[in-house]
C-alpha cells in the first residue's frame, strides 16, 4: 500500500533509552506497513534499521511515495555535546545508513543571543553529513517549550545558514514540554523558508491536526498508527 497524505507526513519515532532490539523491529514493521515518511531512532539502531528498509524495498522503491527514510538523533537530548562530537556522531549515522539527522542545536548559544555559535553548531553537522551523502536532511531542534519569540527567531536563522533543511520543536524529553501551536507558527514565521517539523507530546489525532493547520511539514510521533487510523476514521464518519 501507498502511504496516505498524513502518514507521509509522520516520521515514526522511538527513542526511549530503554528500548529494546524487538521494539525497534516493529518500529519499522509499522513504518513500512503504513509507509510513514521516517523511521526516527537513537544511533545505535541506525545501521538495522537501514538494513530492514532496504530489505523490504522501500528505501529506494520505484516511486518516492513509497519510501520510508532512515532519520538518526544526534546530540540528544541536550545539545550540549561539543560540535565535533556532534559532527562525528552524525558522519558515523550516515555511514551506517541514515538519510535525515535531527540534531539538538546548542541551547545556551540560542538563549544568550550568539547566532555565530549556534550557527557554527549546526554548519559542523550539515558538513560532515553531506561530505558523505549530499541529500542527507538536517533538522534542527530548538526545544522551544524553553524559548521566547525572539530566540526561536535566532534559532531559525542559525538553522537557515548553517545549512538545515528543517527546524523542528522540540526532542519530546524535556520537563518544560513538547510542541505547541504558537511555537510551530513562530518556527514557520521566521523559518525563511526552511520546513518545520512538529515533535513532543503529539499523541492523537486532533494535535496532530492542529500542528498541521499550523505550519508544520512533518510530524515526529510515537502514537503514529493510533493517530493515523483515528484520522482515516474520521474522514470515513458522516
Amino acid at each position: 500500500m501507498h502511504g496516505s497524505p498524513l502518514a507521509r507526513r509522520i516520521d515514526h519515532t522511538l527513542l526511549q533509552p530503554e528500548a529494546t532490539e524487538p521494539r525497534i523491529r516493529a518500529l519499522v514493521a509499522q513504518a513500512i506497513e503504513f509507509h510513514f515518511a521516517a523511521v526516527c531512532v537513537n544511533p545505535c539502531w541506525v545501521d538495522l534499521v537501514s538494513v530492514l528498509l532496504r530489505q523490504a524495498g522501500v528505501h529506494d522503491p520505484p516511486t518516492a511515495d513509497c519510501r520510508v527514510a532512515t532519520c538518526a538523533c544526534v546530540g540528544f537530548p541536550f545539545g550540549v555535546s561539543l560540535p565535533a562530537t556532534k559532527a562525528g556522531e552524525a558522519a558515523v549515522c550516515v555511514r551506517n545508513g541514515a538519510d535525515e539527522i535531527d540534531m539538538v542545536i546548542f541551547l545556551p548559544a540560542v538563549l544568550a543571543g550568539d547566532l555565530d555559535r549556534a550557527r557554527r553548531d549546526v554548519l559542523e553537522v550539515t558538513r560532515a553529513t553531506r561530505s558523505l551523502r549530499s541529500r542527507t536532511v538536517v533538522k534542527v531542534i530548538l526545544e522551544t517549550a524553553l524559548l521566547a519569540e525572539e530566540h526561536m527567531a535566532l534559532g531559525c536563522r542559525a538553522a537557515r545558514e548553517g545549512g538545515a533543511d528543517f527546524v523542528k520543536t522540540s526532542t519530546g524529553f524535556h520537563p518544560a514540554g513538547g510542541a505547541s501551536v504558537l511555537a510551530v507558527q513562530w518556527l514557520k514565521k521566521y523559518s525563511g523558508g526552511l520546513r518545520v517539523k512538529a515533535a513532543g507530546g503529539i499523541r492523537d489525532w486532533p494535535t496532530a491536526q492542529a500542528m498541521l493547520a499550523a505550519g508544520a511539514d512533518r510530524l515526529g510521533c510515537s502514537a503514529s498508527v493510533a493517530i493515523v487510523t483515528a484520522a482515516e476514521k474520521a474522514s470515513a464518519s458522516p
